[in-house]
């Protein structure tokens, strides 16, 4: 059994908006739906646990009906952090029956079922797997407000979602986090570590929705569809 965390507990501090970015709407229907959807049709997938802020988690529970995922099974609440809403949802896995597990911001929309499955599909294989895209800018190194190298590009991937672990090993991780680091994500965790994790390349347009510009973006993506 695989089971996908869908992280979205987050408050959109950088987003100007009445309530949480992820309750948003883009083509009809709010981000995390959207998000949700990738995962409900993602044949690999067999549960969904979902971790929201705690102010919300009823309010949800009707769109859940409304939208028939069946593959939802829990719903837990989120924590002060990234790092702890993780956490939330990792401790909500039946590790006895999981063999993968991805995990995934809610506020990316775009993830197609290939993604999914290819970084499940490797993480089987080698014990954790990250999706990731190419750095398409010319990066620069800077010191004292100069620049000082240029960056070779070509060994620069950008880390995406999901990250996919095997439960024991993302476990082991969380169990030695420090709280006061700032931890962007999971790999971040199992690097510390010591163990390999593979990579997966994906697509540029499997992006992070974090401005307002990015609704636009993703709308459009969305009515290719």
């Amino acid at each position: 059994m695989n089971t996908a965390i869908i992280v979205a507990a987050g408050k959109g501090k950088r987003f100007s908006a009445k309530k949480p970015k992820q309750f948003l709407e883009i083509a009809g229907k709010p981000i995390i739906i959207h998000t949700l959807r990738c995962f409900e049709n993602c044949s690999v997938i067999d549960e969904i646990i979902l971790v929201l802020p705690a102010e919300e988690i009823e309010n949800f529970r009707q769109l859940a009906e409304k939208f028939n995922l069946k593959k939802l099974v829990k719903i837990v609440s989120g924590g002060d952090t990234r790092a702890t809403s993780v956490l939330n949802g990792l401790n909500a896995v039946n590790s006895l029956k999981t063999e993968i597990v991805a995990v995934h911001d809610g506020a990316r929309p775009l993830v197609s079922n290939e993604e999914i499955t290819n970084t499940i599909k490797k993480a089987k294989e080698t014990g954790a797997a990250c999706l990731v895209a190419p750095v398409n800018d010319t990066i620069k190194e800077i010191s004292g407000g100069k620049i000082v190298r240029t960056v070779d590009r070509t060994r620069l991937r950008r880390a995406l979602t999901p990250q996919c672990f095997r439960p024991e090993i993302l476990k082991r991780a969380f169990a030695e986090i420090n709280f006061n680091e700032a931890v962007t994500d999971e790999c971040f965790l199992v690097e510390k570590l010591g163990i390999e994790i593979s990579v997966v390349e994906g697509s540029a347009r499997n992006i992070k929705i974090t401005h307002a510009e990015d609704l636009a973006i993703a709308e459009i993506f969305l009515d290719r569809c």
